[in-house]
């Protein structure tokens, strides 16, 4: 699943083509794709001008020139890319497509998602209010999300992953994050000293800005930018996908376990705290 670098990656992509476009024609060619939408979306969406991209942790949406950006109850444009979502402009040849809009300037958006668990949705901004500000964000407090995550029973690891405590990492970089601040996975959150629990957050930040400088991390061509292109982070993996392979930092083959349901790789010598 596509998580901050790569989400933040695409509204990058997108804030550079389309802000001040109308939408003329919108057409959703599968159900799954709107799925939760009160009205066809064609008739919600035309005529609206676009302002702007914004992101919060893996959730992006589309923000209109009409509305006030102050107002937590404005409408906005859910852009959830699930599995294998993808947002691209001009042309797409594609039997994945599932919603096609036209944009003033002939300009053609497309959203297309092999496993349909992606959606776009018109709704009320608050839909994501419980969504906890991320590491990337401008105003991230790194102290009260140290906190948050010392409150979870949890494994440190699963803490990591709850979107309530902070947003925007997922499997790839919890491992990383975990790997570059020698933190065994399975720990209990609870048991984090404040510093370290504020190491480890700083670690995925560090993480995940150094994966949005490439473009985000591609495993196959499901995740790709809205030119097509995709990142390339994977080539800089310590931890996350390399079982059996040796550590970068001490030699030791690298193991996987599953912690809270989620497949999950460090180094058994030296992520021990």
């Amino acid at each position: 699943m596509p998580e901050l670098p790569e989400v933040e990656s695409v509204r990058r992509g997108l804030e550079g083509y389309l802000p001040g476009r109308t939408f003329e024609r919108v057409e959703v060619l599968h159900p799954r794709a709107n799925r939760g939408q009160e009205g066809p979306l064609d008739q919600l969406l035309v005529g609206r001008e676009i302002g702007g991209f914004a992101r919060r942790g893996k959730f992006m949406w589309i923000e209109f020139a009409d509305e006030n950006l102050h107002d937590p109850g404005r409408d906005v444009l859910f852009v959830h890319l699930g599995m294998s979502g993808q947002m691209r402009v001009g042309e797409a040849d594609s039997k994945h497509v599932r919603i096609r809009a036209s944009l003033s300037g002939g300009v053609n958006l497309y959203f297309i998602d092999q496993r349909t668990f992606g959606y776009w949705l018109l709704a009320p901004w608050l839909k994501i209010a419980h969504i906890a500000p991320d590491p990337l964000e401008p105003d991230f407090d790194i102290v009260a999300a140290a906190r948050r995550i010392r409150t979870k029973k949890t494994a440190v690891k699963t803490a990591l992953l709850d979107q309530t405590v902070v947003s925007g990492i997922g499997n790839i970089y919890a491992d990383e994050a975990l790997w570059a601040a020698q933190v065994q996975p399975q720990k209990k959150a609870s048991t984090l000293r404040q510093r370290d629990a504020i190491a480890l957050i700083d670690a995925a930040a560090s993480v995940m800005r150094a994966a949005l400088k490439v473009g985000g991390t591609n495993f196959d061509a499901l995740y790709v930018n809205v030119n097509g292109e995709s990142g390339y982070f994977e080539r800089s993996l310590h931890a996350y996908g390399r079982t059996g392979a040796p550590c970068d930092r001490c030699g030791t083959e690298l193991v996987r376990v599953v912690v809270g349901g989620r497949s999950t790789h460090f180094c058994p010598r030296c992520q021990t705290y």
